[in-house]
Formats: structure tokens, C-alpha cells, sequence
């Protein structure tokens, strides 16, 4: 499968419409919630999905990419699908693909998820977009509700050069009369995402407008929202941004409230609290402390640097970074440097990475001192080995090199806990 990574990203709806077709439409034996944006995607759609799971539903959630393994992707009630149900899955597709272009990776892997979640008989499905949104391979469903988290400049090259044309391209998940909540913030935004919703008669619910949210002094959050008021809530997931991801996701559990689904309260509130997204500001308590975050953008950069500031402000880092070569890096690093007081910089085993050497160049120009380490795992190792106990370990730039490091760490517990 990751052989049809050298189709690239080919935008449409054809492909997947007659893959999805020939399997017998399994998209439409479930409910659907749809998820776009810059940040905070997979954030709220694995709290929806604890959420409706705790409510007693069986849940499928989709989200890309995959940090270790490609089953990640891919999971039903908390569990990632084992692997006798890619293999199932991938021959269901490869069997039907006909005479259609050669799907790519992210048409083929969304194809495996509806069937395996329509095979499953799955309640729900939460469903990540994996770009933009109008001609992201997802958007063959028909959702419940359509969320559009926040919205900043990124893949240029497909979605557009202004926030606007971006918004547009991720506003085209919004279905006719179908509700949709978000999070965006600048006026571009908001008002091209207006427009889509008056064109198509669909509910929209902004967050500062029709809900709020106020943190508390013990790190929770009161909510106030489109027709309930809910205090004392809390979220298990850290950095200061979670709070937005958490309104958001409570703004969908009120829309389905209104359209009948069983949701009470004590779901919502546990389902909310005992999520977990690994990979995104996952703190490990161990000896130096190591803060793994994709950090993968420019924005969710900002976030982690505030988290930095906040919350480990007295501990020296050791920042180990790695960045894709379509990632505004100048801009990343310039927000991130300053959070460090030693830097290295790796280079994740994808053909999308930034060469090592140019990202050392870059460091310098800025005026860090800056160590080399093309592999990931050698850079985790030298990281967690020479900073000291007082000091911490930071991981960041890439979800690819996060993964990467997961594994190096995984690795490395086990060959202690063997000794």
C-alpha cells in the first residue's frame, strides 16, 4: 500500500465514489460526524468518539496519518483494527478497483475504513479529512453534523494562497441543511464560511458567537453553549488550544442531543476527561521528562511554544526537531528556537523531510548553536542520554518524526525492562 504513495495527492471525488460504489456505498450504513480544518482535527474527533463510545454506541474513527502503525488509522471502540482486517479490506478494495485511475494512498485507505467500519455494523463513524475538505476523498459522506475547527495557510499548492480560498476548500464539507460548527476566527473566514451556509441552508454554530468556554482556576472549564450550560468539565488533553477543540466538541454533542441521539451528560462529561491523543503534547514522566508533539505547522508550533513557556519555563530543553519540506520551517523554528536551550535537528525517513543539513543551516543563520543528526532515533537517544534530570527533552516539528521517535522510545523500554 504505501507503494501508492508515488501517486501523490490527486484531488476528487470520482475515484472513491466508484471504489466506494462497488463495495455497496458501506459510508451509508452508518452515522457520520465530518471533520476539517488546520488544528485540532483529530483532537476533537477522538473526543467525539470516546464520547459517543461512553454513551454506548459502537464508534469507527478514522484520522490520518498513522504514527507507528498504519492500523492507528483506523480504529473501532478504542481499538485499533487488527491486522487481518487491513489485510480484508485492502483485497475488498483491490478487487473492485476496475478500470478507475490508480487510486492513491489516502483514496485507498479511506475506501478500507467505510468498509471495515460498514462490515463492523459500527453505530458511528468520526471522520478526519485528510486535505482541504470539497475534494478530500472523505467527503462522500452525509454527516450528522460538519465541524471546521480553525483555519490557517497551508497547502498552498492544492487549497490556495489566502485564508479565504482555504476556508472555501475546507466550508465544502458542509452539507444541505446539515448543521456545522467551528471554530475559525478571522473575518475572511467566517464570512466565506456564512456564505457556504446560506447557500446551502446548513445551521452554522460559531464558537464566541452562539458558544463559549471559561477555564477555571483548576485547570477546567465551564461551558456555555447553544442551548445548555455545562461547569465543571475537563479535558485530559494538555496545552491551552484543547479548551477551543473542547467547546467544539461539546457543540456537536448538543446538535446531536437535538436531533435525538442519546447523549446524556455523565457520557459527555467521562468521554471528554478520559480521552487520549498520543502524539500531541503527550508528556512521559520519565527521567528527563520527554514532551512528544507534532507541532507540524506553523500554528500548532505557537501552541507548543506557549505550552513551553507556561508550563516548563524552568527547565532547560533540549529540543529535537524535525520538519517537512512544504512546512513554512523558517517561521516554525523562529517560534520554537527561543523555547530551547539546545537544539538538534533530524530528518524523518520520508521524501516529504527537509534535509537534515539545510535545517542546520537555517538553526545557524538564527544564531543557535545546532547539532546534526539525520536519524531520529540516534537524535532521540543523544537527546534523552545527555540532558540532564533537571532538564527536559522536547520532540516536535513532524508528526513523522514523532512517530519515529515513539518508536526509538518503545524500543529502548523494552531492551531495559529486559535486562
Amino acid at each position: 500500500m504505501f507503494s501508492l504513495r508515488r501517486y501523490g495527492i490527486v484531488l476528487g471525488l470520482d475515484v472513491v465514489e466508484t471504489l466506494l460504489g462497488r463495495l455497496g456505498n458501506p459510508q451509508k450504513r452508518f452515522c457520520a460526524i465530518h471533520i476539517a480544518g488546520t488544528n485540532g482535527k483529530g483532537s476533537v474527533a477522538a473526543a467525539l468518539a470516546a464520547i459517543l463510545q461512553e454513551a454506548g454506541f459502537s464508534v469507527g474513527l478514522y484520522t490520518s496519518p498513522h504514527l507507528v502503525r498504519f492500523n492507528e488509522r483506523i480504529r473501532i471502540n478504542g481499538r485499533d483494527v487488527s491486522d487481518a482486517d487491513v489485510v480484508s479490506a485492502y483485497k475488498a478494495v483491490r478487487a473492485v478497483q476496475g478500470e478507475t485511475r490508480e487510486p492513491t494512498f489516502f483514496e485507498y485507505t479511506t475506501a478500507m475504513a467505510f468498509d471495515i467500519f460498514g462490515k463492523a455494523g459500527v453505530d458511528w463513524a468520526v471522520i478526519e479529512t485528510g486535505m482541504g475538505g470539497r475534494l478530500d476523498a472523505t467527503n462522500i459522506l452525509c454527516p450528522r453534523v460538519s465541524i471546521i475547527t480553525n483555519i490557517s495557510l497551508e497547502h498552498r499548492m492544492y487549497l490556495g494562497n489566502t485564508i479565504a480560498a482555504i476556508t472555501g476548500e475546507k466550508g465544502g464539507i458542509i452539507k444541505p441543511d446539515t448543521p456545522v460548527v467551528t471554530g475559525v476566527t478571522q473575518k475572511s473566514a467566517i464570512k466565506t464560511l456564512e456564505a457556504i451556509a446560506a447557500e446551502k441552508s446548513a445551521p452554522l454554530y460559531r464558537l464566541g458567537r452562539d458558544f463559549h468556554f471559561r477555564r477555571n482556576r483548576n485547570n477546567g472549564f465551564s461551558y456555555a453553549g447553544i442551548a445548555n450550560h455545562w461547569p465543571d468539565m475537563h479535558t485530559c488533553l494538555a496545552g491551552s488550544h484543547q479548551f477551543s477543540n473542547a467547546a467544539l466538541t461539546l457543540a456537536a454533542c448538543e446538535i446531536l442531543i437535538q436531533q435525538q441521539v442519546p447523549l446524556d451528560i455523565t457520557a459527555v462529561k467521562k468521554g471528554l476527561a478520559t480521552v487520549k491523543w498520543p502524539g500531541r503534547l503527550e508528556i512521559r514522566n520519565t527521567t528527563p521528562p520527554v514532551i512528544i508533539d507534532g507541532a507540524h505547522n506553523l500554528m500548532a508550533a505557537r501552541h507548543l511554544a506557549r505550552f513551553l513557556a507556561q508550563e516548563m519555563s524552568d527547565r532547560p530543553i533540549t529540543l529535537v526537531i524535525g520538519i517537512l519540506d512544504d512546512k513554512p520551517y523558517g517561521a516554525m523554528l523562529r517560534t520554537l528556537l527561543p523555547c530551547a536551550s539546545r537544539i538538534i535537528v533530524t530528518q524523518p525517513v520520508i521524501d516529504r523531510a527537509l534535509p537534515v543539513e539545510k535545517l542546520r543551516k537555517a538553526v545557524s543563520s538564527m544564531g543557535h548553536a545546532v547539532e546534526a543528526i539525520p536519524d531520529v532515533a540516534a537524535a532521540v537517544y543523544t537527546a534523552c542520554d545527555t540532558t540532564s534530570s533537571d532538564g527536559a527533552v522536547c520532540i516536535a516539528g513532524s508528526l513523522y518524526v514523532v512517530g519515529e521517535a515513539m518508536q526509538a522510545l518503545h524500543a529502548r523500554s523494552i531492551r531495559e525492562h529486559d535486562k
